[in-house]
């Protein structure tokens, strides 16, 4: 005979067994929704990229390179960029049509794309849509002074506006 203390374990153990099983068949069950509508939204796609108004090919050369962060700087940073030819910043032509440059603090140079924006901005980036963190933006270009800035707020606080000063060709 089963003692009433083992008669209730083994029936509580019953019990949770069943549960157990039937909360097992509720998860694996679809359930009909309760939304008015039936279909799910479609996710927004991913904007076509813009070409940029800037082509690669003329930014590919020798570049000196220098930094400000007071816009009052800017005539004094073009004249120290054009003093750093000694020792160029390279920007050479990617293999897939973009330019060889640095990320923000990346020691190898990779292949970045010129992207357009719909606002009318420039953009040098990885692939992705323009104005992404790891891009950096062209704030003007003339053919022989090239000045961009980082998108990632802390990138830009380190390397401020940085302004390319074309080199003359080598004699």
């Amino acid at each position: 005979m089963i003692s009433s203390r083992n008669a209730r374990t083994v029936a509580n153990l019953a019990i949770a067994s069943a549960l157990a099983i039937l909360l097992g068949a509720c998860g694996s069950m679809s359930l009909p929704s309760l939304s008015s509508s039936s279909a799910p939204e479609p996710e927004p796609g991913v904007a076509p990229e813009m070409p940029a108004t800037i082509r690669a090919d003329e930014i590919v050369g020798r570049w000196g390179l220098a930094s400000f962060q007071n816009p009052n700087d800017r005539a004094r940073t073009e004249a120290a960029a054009r003093g750093q030819c000694k020792q160029p910043y390279v920007i050479g032509a990617g293999a897939s049509g973009g330019v060889v440059m640095h990320l923000a603090d990346q020691a190898t140079p990779q292949e970045l794309r010129l992207k357009g924006s719909p606002s009318g901005k420039n953009y040098i980036g990885p692939p992705g849509p323009a104005g992404g963190e790891q891009d950096r933006e062209i704030v003007s270009f003339d053919g022989r002074v090239l000045v961009t800035r980082f998108i990632e707020k802390d990138a830009a606080v380190r390397y401020g506006n940085m302004v390319y000063v074309r080199c003359a060709p080598r004699a």
